[in-house]
């Protein structure tokens, strides 16, 4: 059986004190590197010690693998474990033996439609979730199926504490601030973003890889199948072995590359959004980001897959889509919630368009207008330019001015004026924040 580190058995301590109390649905939050496997494995033990069965539930089929491995060596009774694909349960509910506790690995995704019909189908069995960020990318937090989320070290403590590797983070320092705009979600709008970036991707992406980690295996996150293929075939033109994966690349295949990664025959492996979750490789130093995200959860995931433990090695983050000024560094603390993120004003509930052809208006999400059946030319998103000119520079919390905060988190008219002028906002925002939230006639 495994020895756990003291946080690791402290949270399988308050776990199980959560269900003394009559709840049914903790969500344990454990940053990537954490050890996560390892304290999920321990559940499963002590639950399969009693005799009682476990339903393990994953949304892909490398994590199956993954955990699998883990939890034989931690000796949990492998016959009362049922490992499944939540597409696949869900279709077999009848069929799937009722279990004393259900386990959701990357417990973000368990707000889908496929999850809560498990859940519903099981509605009586005590639920487990975990995730290294509980929040998904439209802001919901996890309220709707867990009870309390349970949290007892951060990224920084374990980088302080010899458990992830120290980093370097390198970002280019030329996008254009002053062009963000805010949305009514207190957000920057995507469109300001594009105008802000010019859809760039900043630096030669092999030159710097060669300059900032020269030799190291790395991961390259890419926006689409043909930029990452396009990525792949510049590292190999300078004679580095890297190859492409994505969601479509059959499973076989799949498999051959990602052996050849671990026994370090290649060098970068370039994908589309599928190596991040549980995708663990120890000696794995360098994330190259050619992937621009205003999902905080896909950033962590991903900016923190080289920080992996190993004696003497520092990660190197290469952001070329400066991620960083979004979102902020990976290891920042930041706080965690079961509820949703508060919408500021009612008029984004509702999206629409106007029809370019007799200029009714109609909800986004229609393929066609309903007055007239007019139906938009669908334009494709073109592939992000390449500005070769540019160079990153390292980016440290004692230059990263700032303010991850939300609105909702200020408690008066000055602390939105704080996070109003560490985010370069205009005079007026704070303002109309402060009326939004009723703060106007508080402390100035």
């Amino acid at each position: 059986m495994f020895q756990l580190h003291e946080y690791q058995n402290t949270l399988v301590t308050r776990t199980r004190q959560a269900y003394l109390e009559g709840l049914k649905a903790p969500c344990v939050v454990a940053p990537c590197g954490a050890g996560k496997s390892v304290i999920i494995s321990e559940i499963a033990r002590l639950t399969t010690n009693k005799g009682n069965r476990v339903l393990f539930l994953v949304h892909r089929r490398e994590l199956v693998d993954q955990i699998k491995n883990t939890f034989t060596l931690n000796r949990v009774d492998m016959e009362l474990v049922e490992f499944g694909m939540v597409q696949t349960v869900v279709r077999r509910l009848e069929k799937t033996n009722k279990p004393s506790l259900i386990i959701t690995d990357e417990s973000h995704h368990g707000l889908a439609t496929s999850y809560r019909k498990i859940y519903e189908h099981f509605e009586d069995v005590p639920r487990l979730g975990f995730t290294a960020t509980p929040i998904r990318l439209n802001g919901s937090g996890l309220g709707d199926i867990n009870d309390i989320l349970i949290e007892e070290v951060d990224a920084e403590w374990l980088i302080e504490n010899g458990f992830l590797s120290p980093y370097k983070y390198y970002a280019p320092k030329l996008i254009e601030s002053d062009l963000l705009k805010v949305n009514n979600l207190s957000e920057f709008s995507s469109g300001s973003i594009d105008n802000a970036m010019k859809k760039t991707i900043y630096g030669d992406v092999v030159r710097h890889y060669q300059e900032l980690a020269p030799g190291q295996q790395a991961i390259c996150y890419c926006h689409s199948i043909n930029a990452s293929i396009f990525a792949k075939n510049e590292f190999l033109s300078q004679g580095i072995i890297a190859e492409h994966l994505d969601a479509k690349t059959p499973k076989l295949e799949r498999d051959e590359v990602i052996r050849k990664f671990r026994n370090k025959e290649i060098q970068v492996l370039c994908n589309v959004d599928l190596i991040s979750e549980g995708f663990d490789i120890p000696d794995c130093s360098t994330v190259i980001m050619l992937r621009p995200t205003k999902s905080l959860s896909l950033f962590i995931q991903q900016s923190m897959r080289g920080m992996r433990f190993k004696e003497g090695k520092t990660s190197i983050i290469i952001d070329h889509v400066d991620n960083v000024r979004r979102f902020g560094l990976p290891d920042m603390k930041r706080k965690w919630s079961l509820e949703a993120k508060k919408k500021t004003s009612s008029a984004a509930e509702i999206s629409i368009k106007c029809c370019a052809n007799c200029f009714a208006a109609y909800p986004s999400e229609s393929e066609e207008c309903p007055e007239c059946g007019f139906k938009p030319e669908v334009k494709v998103m073109a592939d992000y330019e390449v500005d070769k000119t540019a160079t990153l520079e390292e980016v440290t919390k004692e230059d990263f001015k700032l303010d991850f905060r939300e609105p909702a988190d200020c408690k008066n008219m000055s602390e939105l004026h704080e996070l109003a002028a560490n985010r370069g906002y205009k005079r007026g925002w704070a303002f109309h924040q402060g009326k939004l939230l009723g703060l106007i006639g508080s402390t100035k």
